[in-house]
């Protein structure tokens, strides 16, 4: 397996902790990182001892959850509740982040916004964004950048069509499916 970027290993990060999300609407992981450390992490969620939205549903109004804390606000809120600094940081997260996460992010320091995923990009957090110097990078997340058992399975769906193949399956019914494997695994 080759080694992954640094961008690619803190978006994993992210996407491990959306994971942890109990919004059922939408998982969102963000982590907070200075000189290649991680100094934060965050998920959408609710309140700590709160009520979840996968236990007792989302509680919407005007069109949002507002049950949850963004992954975002999360990982600031985590700083700021054991001290740590945030001030020139890089903050990775899974989507792009909402109106009102992006002032939270621009008033805490981060110099810096990675995003896998676009998502409701808001035009406004963009301009703000730009007005206050920080840079917004889209990285897409390559998942099988750190698929660790991709090898096993490509060797499994190879042996399963070969053995279609001598059950007596011809290879125009077999070619869909040697395609979707060869598109799964970039092959």
């Amino acid at each position: 397996m080759e080694r992954i970027t640094w961008d690619q290993f803190f978006m994993a990060q992210c996407h491990l902790l959306a994971v942890r999300s109990t919004c059922t609407r939408l998982s969102v992981g963000a982590s907070i990182v200075r000189d290649n450390r991680i100094i934060a992490g965050g998920y959408n969620g609710s309140i700590s001892g709160g009520d979840h939205c996968i236990d007792h549903g989302c509680y919407v109004v005007d069109s949002h959850c507002v049950r949850t804390i963004h992954a975002e606000m999360n990982a600031l809120l985590q700083c700021s509740k054991y001290g740590i600094p945030v001030a020139g940081s890089t903050l990775y997260v899974t989507h792009f982040p909402c109106l009102q996460c992006s002032k939270a992010i621009i008033q805490a320091g981060i110099q810096h916004v990675i995003y896998a995923t676009d998502y409701k990009n808001d035009e406004y957090a963009l301009k703000l964004f730009e007005q206050s110097g920080i840079s917004v990078q889209h990285i897409p997340f390559d998942d099988k950048k750190v698929d660790f058992s991709s090898d096993r399975k490509l060797d499994l769906f190879n042996e399963m069509l070969q053995i279609m193949q001598a059950l007596g399956v011809g290879p125009e019914e077999l070619s869909p499916y040697k395609q979707r494997v060869d598109d799964l695994f970039e092959k």
